[in-house]
């Protein structure tokens, strides 16, 4: 039985090179809804019921930058549950090596479809040790979970350019 850190960690790898699969055909404007959206994981297909009329089979449910950014930023902390179709993902507890005595838990929210900043929301959770050892909840700083969002955010912003540029 394979160890569920090991299927975690092979599903989000799956997930992060899921869009080198994906392809957008030879037109360069592509539609509206597909900019929006990032990335179909199959190219449209050809419907004989519709006298060959393409269809459409979307990828994820949520915006495909920020699903991949936030998995390359988070990418130091070990991931509990990934839902590529809810966007969600929880990390388990991670301690800095070099800070032992607290540690830090997190949950990514991707909101919506489209590349915004309020298409994406973080929770940071803390936990300090006490002289028992015994972990106790402690307050994370605002500031925080703001950094979190905006160092994803610009991940983000440098997927899309970087996709554009090619």
């Amino acid at each position: 039985m394979i160890d569920r850190k090991i299927a975690v960690a092979l599903l989000s790898a799956a997930i992060i090179t899921l869009p080198a699969c994906s392809t957008r055909g030879d037109d360069s404007a592509g539609s509206a809804a597909e900019e929006s959206s990032g990335f179909r994981l199959l190219p449209s297909l050809p419907n004989p019921l519709r006298g060959g009329n393409d269809v459409d089979v979307d990828g994820i449910g949520v915006n495909s930058y920020l699903w991949r950014a936030s998995l390359d930023t988070i990418s130091f902390m070990p991931l509990s549950e990934v839902d590529p179709f809810g966007g969600v993902i929880i990390t388990d507890w991670y301690a800095n090596p070099d800070m032992t005595s607290e540690r830090f838990k997190l949950t990514v929210y991707i909101l919506d479809t489209r590349l915004r900043a309020d298409a994406l929301a973080v929770n940071v959770f803390r936990q300090v040790r006490e002289e028992g050892g015994t972990w106790i909840d402690a307050q994370a700083s605002t500031d925080t979970a703001y950094e979190i969002e905006n160092a994803i955010l610009t991940r983000a912003r440098q997927l899309r350019i970087s996709q554009l540029e090619d």
